[in-house]
């Protein structure tokens, strides 16, 4: 049965994550941690955390990740990735068709128009979200962990330093401090 609910769950999030893996935090963490109660929401801290430093995309690290933690074993991890991955592959495979007939139709552009602040607001939505006692102390107070935040946002934005050299750095600060 939980493969066949790991299956249903991540084409679901496959299927309504747009904007990509970060847009679909949201969703993850509703479907792994509130209905089906896999993980707690520490662990999907922990996740997502491990997710980002990997390589690949988020969404199907997340998936990778959260079918072996719901199953047990690679099956449930391989039915996650390929169930996140589907939906997309057979969309892409539906608009590309569709665009090539049909990309200069003054409604296909409206609409890809009125998806981008949409896609916007997700993103917004996943770091909202890890925003949590997890990641910041309880009632948001480790100030620790906000100027870890602010340096690493600061080097990304303005700085322009590389996020794996962003990563490593945030991760040998935490480990000397903590």
């Amino acid at each position: 049965m939980v493969y066949l609910q790991l299956f249903y769950a991540f084409f679901k999030i496959g299927l309504f994550g747009f904007g990509g893996g970060a847009a679909m935090i949201p969703l993850i963490q509703f479907e792994l941690v509130e209905r089906y109660g896999w993980i707690t929401s520490a662990e999907f801290a922990n996740m997502v955390a491990v997710s980002q430093m990997t390589p690949g995309p988020i969404g199907i690290n997340c998936a990778t990740y959260a079918g072996y933690l719901a199953s047990g074993n690679v099956f449930g991890a391989a039915l996650a990735t390929f169930a996140v991955v589907l939906p997309s592959f057979i969309i892409m495979l539906l608009v590309a068709k569709a665009l090539t007939k049909f990309k200069n139709n003054r409604y296909v552009e409206g609409a890809m128009q009125g998806l981008r602040p949409v896609i916007v607001g997700l993103i917004a939505a996943a770091a909202l979200l890890l925003m949590n006692e997890e990641n910041f102390g309880e009632n948001c107070a480790d100030y620790v962990s906000w100027i870890i935040f602010a340096a690493a946002f600061v080097g990304l934005q303005f700085l322009k330093i590389h996020p794996i050299v962003i990563i490593l750095l945030a991760a040998v600060v935490g480990l000397i401090i903590y």
